[in-house]
């Protein structure tokens, strides 16, 4: 069995990919009336940010398992 924290990587990198992509779609496509801070984009930057650190936890993790 793996470890809990290989399945937290793996949900950070999913839920990281998802966040990044919907950003990426408002860049292109900006909406109507954009949130105060909106050119900040911070979608783009906490799904590249959850990306990195669920790598990081599956790289940490790939090789342990757990009894």
């Amino acid at each position: 069995m793996k470890p809990i924290w290989y399945f937290v990587g793996l949900l950070l990198l999913i839920m990281g990919a998802i966040i990044l992509v919907a950003g990426v779609y408002t860049l292109i496509n900006p909406p109507a009336s954009p949130p105060v801070l909106g050119s900040l984009h911070p979608d783009l930057w906490w799904g590249a940010l959850m990306m990195v650190a669920g790598v990081i936890f599956l790289l940490a993790n790939r090789k342990k398992t757990v009894l």
